[in-house]
């Protein structure tokens, strides 16, 4: 190697490379020596952006193919893993046309009630909103009565709550709570009466509370 007459380096082969005497491609191993990271660990960190680009992308395809479908359900377990899982579909093309919420209603042994509600994003500030923002998506799926499975241990849930265990509670109600939004004839939205309806009954156990 030698200098060239602007300061760079001239090699054996006669190619200037840039001044300070690096090519291109060893300007980002330099880098990644900067920040403390050995070649293989920049070559990973590298590979798994570029493999959680192209799976966000293909998660989020609005195409139904086969091939789709296909990779979906090898990524499925990733995206769940991580809860970074998101269907657009609810956007379009049929958004979601109703406002809703889940309570539940506790009947203690003494004959009391008391109504608990799930967290509502709307009423949350913005600091409870960042750690809470999950209950929204856990409210949809437990209202899917796809996932009627669930609606046990999200009782046993509410009955094990300090605030609820302490008064005894006999049985849990779960309650949906929803308003429809209407189309108005001047194209306009607006919210409909608010209806509700208990979906899912438990008796409490001695052993739920333990």
């Amino acid at each position: 190697m030698v200098k060239s007459a602007e300061g760079g380096q001239v090699s054996r082969r006669g190619k200037e490379t840039r001044p300070g005497g690096r090519a291109p491609g060893e300007k980002e191993l330099a880098r990644a020596q900067f920040f403390g990271l050995k070649k293989w660990q920049y070559i990973a960190i590298n590979a798994f952006l570029i493999f959680h680009t192209l799976a966000i992308c293909c998660w989020c395809m609005p195409f139904g193919s086969p091939f789709i479908a296909a990779c979906r359900e090898t990524l499925r377990p990733y995206f769940v893993w991580s809860g970074l899982f998101q269907s657009w579909d609810m956007f379009s093309p049929l958004p979601k046309s109703a406002n809703a919420y889940m309570e539940a209603l506790v009947l203690y042994q003494d004959g009391s009630t008391t109504i608990w509600s799930f967290p509502r994003m709307e009423q949350l500030t913005l600091t409870e909103k960042y750690s809470k923002e999950r209950y929204r998506k856990f409210m949809e799926s437990v209202l899917d009565e796809k996932n009627a499975m669930l609606w046990p241990d999200v009782a046993r849930h509410v009955a094990r709550l300090p605030e609820i265990r302490g008064g005894g509670p006999r049985k849990v109600m779960l309650v949906a709570r929803w308003s429809n939004v209407v189309r108005q004839e001047d194209g306009t939205f607006a919210r409909g009466p608010w209806d509700e309806h208990v979906f899912y009954s438990y008796d409490v156990k001695p052993e739920d509370l333990q």
